[in-house]
């Protein structure tokens, strides 16, 4: 651990002396009041230390790109991957672990409530992910199913599953699964079933699941009333063999989607059938620069808000990719910026798209960057934070004013 890591957060665990609820690692404001234009930042980790199965809070200030702590609080193990509902009183986070409250092959999902005035978060409970390793969760557009990608299932391989959202805001059991099945793709990496990732269509009928083992996008009809889904009978998309999909995005035109593909490190362009629930490939195209020939994985895949630039992650390359998005939906790179840190798992953009956040899981820190609306390039701010293993990053308006 480097001493600025250390001593960063040796900040938060005088919190964690402090600290004075159950289930919180901290609730003192350590920053102090800033302007209504602020955003609040929350990071989901994955570290074995004093700061295991911690959620941190910061407050950005899109203008500077700067990142002040706020807080630390408990999010069950390994609180990896996170997602809000709408009205900012519940965030849901994955466990991702191998096994459950002595349940093997399975992770956990936890539900947290915000407290408004603070931001604060405190711990209402958890269920069962029905798979080991969940990697992914969102929330349908109704607000009342949260949807969970698990990455391992079994000796089987990873599957998906649908947890109800509750009138409290926390997760019932799974009523909806589903076991991703072989044949898997050629690469090393495929030797089982592994879902990446699951999400709604725009219009919220369909639901799909990315499946790195298996090559393959599968489609999933969604009834969010009854909690429930009928899966597609044919996948609603193949990748290439090898290419592993990871995560899908849409265009906020919704005629359009883009998957990254972690193992043959590229991304592609897709034409979205709202009607059938299927996509067509318009454009494949490598997340490298010419010349790089190292080792390299893409992890995440975001469009900015203006719909005109596509973002992708690229790890050992330790890059953002940017593309320009024509108006046919299909990619020209224009800009590979370094992420100042190694492995960088997740990024986000802030509603507005003026600014991006990058998380290096592997050197233990967070930067930011100035987004140039006209061009979509990125500039870094010169702002960073440590953080341990940071996995995600949620950026939301500031609620608390």
């Amino acid at each position: 651990m480097a001493p600025a890591f250390a001593s960063h957060h040796r900040f938060f665990l005088a919190i964690i002396s402090l600290a004075a609820g159950p289930g919180l690692l901290g609730c003192a404001r350590t920053a102090p009041a800033s302007s209504g234009a602020d955003e609040l930042v929350y990071i989901g980790t994955n570290v074995a230390s004093e700061q295991e199965n911690t959620i941190y809070l910061y407050r950005l200030n899109p203008t500077t790109g700067a990142l002040a702590p706020v807080s630390a609080y408990k999010g069950g193990a390994q609180p990896t991957y996170l997602t809000m509902d709408a009205g900012h009183r519940h965030l849901y986070a994955v466990s991702e672990t191998g096994s459950f409250k002595g349940q093997d092959h399975s992770g956990g999902v936890s539900t947290l409530a915000i407290d408004g005035r603070t931001g604060a978060l405190t711990l209402l409970g958890q269920q069962p992910s029905t798979g080991a390793s969940p990697c992914y969760i969102s929330l349908d557009h109704t607000g009342k199913n949260a949807l969970v990608a698990n990455y391992m299932g079994s000796a089987t391989g990873g599957n998906v599953a649908m947890l109800p959202v509750q009138p409290d805001g926390q997760l019932a059991a799974a009523t909806a699964t589903d076991q991703h099945q072989p044949p898997v793709g050629p690469h090393a990496n495929q030797t089982t079933p592994h879902a990446h990732s699951l999400l709604p269509d725009p219009a919220n009928r369909f639901a799909f699941s990315a499946d790195l083992g298996t090559d393959k996008v599968y489609g999933y009809r969604l009834d969010a009333a009854q909690h429930t889904w009928q899966a597609m009978p044919t996948p609603a998309f193949a990748a290439k063999p090898g290419a592993g999909p990871r995560h899908l995005t849409f265009h906020p035109n919704g005629r359009y989607a883009y998957l990254a593909n972690e193992l043959n490190s590229t991304v592609t362009a897709l034409a979205y059938d709202a009607a059938a629930g299927t996509f067509r490939e318009l454009q494949t195209l490598t997340t490298l620069p010419t010349g790089f020939t190292e080792n390299n994985s893409v992890a995440d895949v975001h469009v900015g808000p203006n719909g005109k630039f596509l973002y992708t992650s690229n790890r050992g390359r330790n890059s953002i990719a940017v593309f320009a998005i024509a108006a046919d939906g299909q990619l020209a790179p224009i800009q590979d910026v370094d992420t100042q840190g190694k492995t960088p798992r997740n990024f986000a953009l802030d509603a507005s798209g003026r600014v991006l956040l990058v998380a290096n899981q592997n050197s233990n820190n967070v930067f930011t960057y100035q987004v140039d609306k006209q061009t979509g390039k990125l500039t870094p701010t010169g702002q960073h934070v440590d953080v341990p293993s940071p996995m995600f990053v949620e950026v939301v308006p500031d609620f608390t004013k």
